[in-house]
């Protein structure tokens, strides 16, 4: 809540609250970790993270969508390996062949 004597001499108090004595206000016991955030997001370091992240989303992204890698068909961790493995392959290879002047 907030003070009444900092709601009394307030100019806007009639558009504010107009049939209560104070104003409440709503705070996230999780504001302060908000505010970290926040602050973190305007670094020059979280912005260059960001461009790395989009890139490496999107390759993910890919192998979802374009080779139908949205879930794994070996079963282990070793045979979850090798599947993503073979999967990494095939992109590797799809962009080595954009990179390849055609030949016409």
């Amino acid at each position: 809540y907030a003070r009444k004597q900092d709601c009394a001499a307030c100019a806007l108090k009639p558009h504010c609250t107009p049939n209560q004595a104070t104003r409440k206000i709503s705070r996230s016991r999780y504001e302060h970790a908000r505010q970290k955030a926040r602050e973190i997001a305007k670094t020059d370091a979280y912005v260059t993270s960001g461009y790395a992240r989009k890139k490496v989303e999107m390759l993910f992204a890919h192998l979802k969508r374009i080779l139908g890698l949205d879930r794994l068909r070996l079963r282990g961790p070793n045979g979850a390996k090798d599947e993503f493995h073979i999967a990494a392959t095939v992109q590797n290879l799809r962009k080595l062949a954009k990179l390849r002047p055609s030949v016409a």
